[in-house]
């Protein structure tokens, strides 16, 4: 990525940004038991709370160059389901499809870390949809390993 990636605070003009990208997001969850719409709705209502709701356990950062955001990232406090330890997890990251496998992510991911370990966190947990290889695979180069695996079957 060109060096005039920027990382910096998400402000309240980036939510046209952020729910911009929405539908992609739930296009490529790529979930045959629930629609695109209701996807991007769980979207939706996230994003609005997390501006409705301003918190120091929780950041998003935007990556821009020249002024034009090219992805976002939401991190925030967590609590282990394992140690029970406080943590960082990272809901939401979303890259724009032009700016793709240009290192923005990586660059979201790093600002993140960064976060979580000024809050002290040892560890930085992540979700992510089973189906969406492309990011299974991204989120392993970066390190992240499978704990646990969340099942569901449609009736």
């Amino acid at each position: 990525m060109n060096k005039d990636l920027i990382i910096r605070p998400a402000k309240d003009t980036d939510r046209q940004f952020i729910f911009g990208l929405s539908p992609r997001l739930a296009e490529v969850a790529a979930l045959s038991w629930h629609s695109d719409k209701t996807l991007q709705k769980m979207h939706d209502d996230y994003f609005a709370e997390v501006f409705a709701n301003s918190s120091p356990l929780q950041a998003t950062f935007i990556a821009e160059q020249n002024e034009i955001a090219l992805g976002f990232i939401h991190t925030r406090a967590h609590k282990d389901e394992i140690s029970n330890e406080a943590c960082g997890t990272v809901p939401l990251l979303g890259v724009s499809p032009k700016a793709q496998g240009l290192g923005v992510g990586k660059a979201l991911i790093t600002a993140a870390e960064q976060w979580a370990k000024q809050q002290g966190y040892r560890l930085l947990h992540l979700e992510v949809f089973a189906n969406n290889n492309k990011a299974l695979g991204f989120y392993q180069n970066l390190g992240f390993e499978s704990e646990t695996l969340h099942m569901i079957k449609k009736l």
